[in-house]
């Protein structure tokens, strides 16, 4: 994704975002500046697009380090693998769910990083990524609380 796209992105995150929870992700900003804000903020965000199989096409640097990958190892990632193989199914409930109310705000649920280390997401904010004439461009995920499971 060049540049102005990623910026474009991140302004659709944050929009979305708002348009569908009501509540404020970060100040909206020029998209440079917004994509920068998102980029940098101190809790997590992916997203993934709207493929059978979906794959990320967004990790800022908090998933990067959280999920510990690096940009190149994150994007096209399909992402069912940010969870273990037993958990996948109840991955996908929670998917369909999203889609069919736009988002929840209470997600838990276990996921693994790139290393298999376990980790136990709290409050997620789980959300459609639509733009402002509704179409659906992906579901995206926000938290920044989560506990190490030890192995």
């Amino acid at each position: 994704m060049n540049q102005n796209m990623q910026n474009d992105y991140a302004l659709l995150l944050i929009r979305s975002y708002r348009q569908l929870t009501g509540h404020v992700l970060l100040p909206l900003a020029n998209p440079a500046e917004a994509a920068t804000a998102l980029f940098n903020a101190p809790f997590v965000v992916l997203s993934h697009n709207t493929l059978s199989d979906p794959v990320f096409v967004y990790a800022n640097r908090a998933a990067q380090q959280r999920f510990a990958m690096t940009e190149d190892q994150i994007i096209g990632l399909p992402s069912r693998y940010s969870a273990e193989p037993l958990a996948r199914s109840e991955r996908q409930r929670l998917l369909d769910i999203v889609a069919r109310q736009g988002y929840i705000d209470d997600y838990c649920g276990v996921r693994i990083d790139r290393m298999g280390n376990r980790f136990e997401v709290r409050n997620a904010t789980v959300r459609n990524v639509i733009d402002e004439e509704g179409r659906l461009h992906g579901q995206a995920a926000t938290f920044s609380e989560w506990i190490d499971i030890a192995a």
